[in-house]
């Protein structure tokens, strides 16, 4: 079996918004032993309050959540100039067509199926970070 190496991510600031504490505590755990700064909350009110300060890279956002849903929470930071092109990945336990359009609508990158694992997680946070430079290098 052969370990990827995942060291281009290392230095990626990464916030996972999920109201389930064993889903924020994996997503941590793989995160940090990649390298990268995770912040972590537990609806769309604590993210929001807490994007300004933190700016993360990419956002992992549950849909399923009391409050402030994901598709909520993924439109308003969406509709933030400052965030306006910090790619979201809305995370479900559901791998339906309809939820992955609903995401689309306001504005998610990608969609991963809930419960993840550390490669596909990790994976998701490489391609878009590769996204992230291809645009940012892009005249």
């Amino acid at each position: 079996m052969s370990v990827v190496d995942f060291s281009d991510i290392r230095g990626r600031k990464v916030m996972v918004i999920d109201d389930s504490n064993t889903i924020r505590r994996s997503a941590e755990i793989f995160l940090t032993q990649a390298g990268c700064q995770v912040i972590l909350a537990q609806d769309g009110f604590e993210a929001l309050a807490k994007i300004n300060d933190h700016q993360p890279a990419i956002i992992f956002c549950d849909i399923l959540m009391p409050r402030l849903d994901g598709y909520q929470t993924c439109a308003l930071i969406k509709r933030s100039p400052r965030f306006s092109r910090t790619p979201v990945v809305m995370l479900s336990s559901k791998d339906g067509l309809f939820d992955r359009a609903r995401g689309r609508m306001v504005g998610s990158s990608e969609y991963l199926t809930k419960p993840f694992t550390k490669d596909s997680l990790l994976t998701a946070v490489r391609q878009l970070s590769m996204q992230d430079s291809a645009r940012a290098a892009a005249p």
